[in-house]
């Protein structure tokens, strides 16, 4: 694939934008496709290529098919762009990495709503912005004044001396 005419090219590029464009707006499976069919009108070994392919190794990982992303990424570490390889031996590495687990209570659960219909769902989000019951008043926490510190802090009256002696002396000169 050594010569690719430039409206092949204009393609990739345009697809490549769009692949891009679509992982960032969290549509991974669309930005896999548009990657998989940019990396088939370009040279894989040009620059562009590797650029490509590396936005396809973060697309595989976000569409869980980590497994994709792992084989290309070592594919990758042996491309003739430096820049490529280098990210590509990053990229494995913490794609290889153990999978740390999370605490429940660091998670957002986030609902389901694709079951509902437009009407229903519309319905329920409606109905749940306007609350009939009466607001619950905020507990106020109450601070003991025994355990607030009192003492007398030295920096104040080295401020307010300060503060006299400057007012002092522009009174003095103003005479």
């Amino acid at each position: 694939m050594e010569n690719v005419s430039a409206e092949s090219l204009e393609i990739a590029k345009n697809l490549y934008q769009s692949g891009k464009a679509a992982f960032e707006s969290g549509e991974y499976r669309q930005a896999v496709e548009n990657l998989e069919k940019a990396i088939a009108l370009v040279n894989p070994n040009s620059r562009l290529g590797g650029e490509v392919q590396i936005w396809l190794v973060t697309a595989y990982e976000a569409a869980e098919r980590t497994e994709d992303a792992i084989a290309l990424c070592e594919e990758l570490k042996r491309h003739p762009f430096s820049e490529t390889s280098k990210e590509a031996r990053n990229l494995v590495y913490i794609l290889k990495a153990p999978k740390l687990q999370r605490p429940r209570e660091w998670m957002t659960q986030i609902p389901d709503l694709g079951a509902l219909s437009d009407n229903e769902s519309k319905i329920r989000l409606a109905a749940g912005t306007k609350s009939s019951q009466p607001k619950k008043p905020t507990e106020r926490e109450y601070v003991d004044l025994n355990q607030v510190n009192t003492k007398d802090n030295r920096f104040i009256w080295v401020g307010l001396i300060t503060i006299s002696f400057i007012l002092g002396s522009l009174l003095w000169l103003s005479l």
